[in-house]
């Protein structure tokens, strides 16, 4: 990346607006507030913070490595914030993937040799949970069948 296109990036509204959304969610807690709402719907609102980050990785910077780690932290906040007993209400506040992923993108525009392993690292990480969410899926779908089909069994003969 050209340091023209370096500094276009970091010069671009949509940059200058990441970091604003980064800083009302993680440094003065709207994440965590948010995350009260109760029934998952907050943490899944805060986790829609998550996708400026991600447009930028996905459509400004043109990684799917970095897409992939953004992602990755945007899905763990979520799901830390989805924990019960208000406990993923206590680790939001405390939880700062919007601040992680800012770092990402930065050391990336930058070229920061340990951001961008990082970033492959994670990417890495992404792809084998997702693979792993898709298998817990089928997974899941054969046991409702199986459920299904014993219940009607027992109810028809």
């Amino acid at each position: 990346m050209t340091k023209q296109t370096k500094e276009k990036l970091r010069n671009s509204r949509l940059y200058n607006r990441m970091k604003q959304v980064t800083r009302l969610t993680d440094d003065y807690c709207l994440d965590g507030l948010i995350g009260l709402v109760p029934g998952g719907f907050g943490d899944m609102i805060a986790g829609l913070f998550s996708m400026v980050h991600i447009y930028f990785g996905l459509f400004k910077l043109h990684s799917i490595p970095l897409t992939l780690a953004l992602l990755n932290n945007m899905l763990r906040d979520i799901l830390l914030g989805l924990l019960p007993f208000y406990v993923g209400d206590l680790i939001d506040f405390f939880h700062k993937a919007n601040k992680k992923n800012f770092r990402l993108i930065d050391g990336f525009v930058n070229d920061d040799a340990n951001i961008v392993h990082e970033v492959n690292r994670k990417a890495v990480q992404a792809a084998i949970i997702f693979f792993l969410l898709i298998a817990c899926i089928f997974a899941m779908l054969w046991l409702l069948v199986w459920i299904a089909e014993k219940i009607g069994t027992f109810l028809f003969t």
